[in-house]
């Protein structure tokens, strides 16, 4: 794949995956030997995205991903995002606030024969948990 494809790639994975939270898009678009470097899964990763799919639907709503900067270089595609949403159920320990948070967020994906193969996440937590202690 050539690296317009790389980044269609990872524009599907952030739309349908981390905004959408849709399980079934795991399978269409993350490779069998996933790997994730900065979620903790138990047992398998792309089982463990799935799942993770779910505990983000029941804690947040109205999720929106914003691609601000999107580079790509042979196999590898780079995601700056502002994300977007509202804490609507338990999140981080935190009972449901009804608030809404905007935070930066770094995505980095090494794709392997057309699905993604690795993904590294950095993100503001500092600020995201300060927007929804906020009174």
């Amino acid at each position: 794949m050539g690296t317009n494809e790389n980044k269609e790639l990872v524009r599907r994975f952030i739309s349908r995956v981390l905004q959408d939270l849709d399980p079934d898009s795991v399978d269409e678009l993350v490779g069998e030997e996933f790997v994730s470097h900065t979620w903790n899964f138990k047992g398998e990763a792309k089982e463990g995205l799935k799942q993770i799919t779910g505990v983000m639907a029941k804690a947040l709503s109205d999720i929106d991903f914003e691609i601000e900067d999107l580079i790509a270089e042979g196999g590898q595609v780079v995601a700056r995002v502002t994300s977007s949403a509202t804490q609507s159920g338990e999140f981080h320990d935190l009972p449901p606030s009804g608030k809404r948070y905007t935070i930066g967020e770094i995505h980095i994906f090494r794709i392997a024969d057309g699905k993604i193969a690795e993904h590294w996440h950095q993100y503001d937590g500092l600020s995201l948990m300060s927007q929804l202690k906020s009174s």
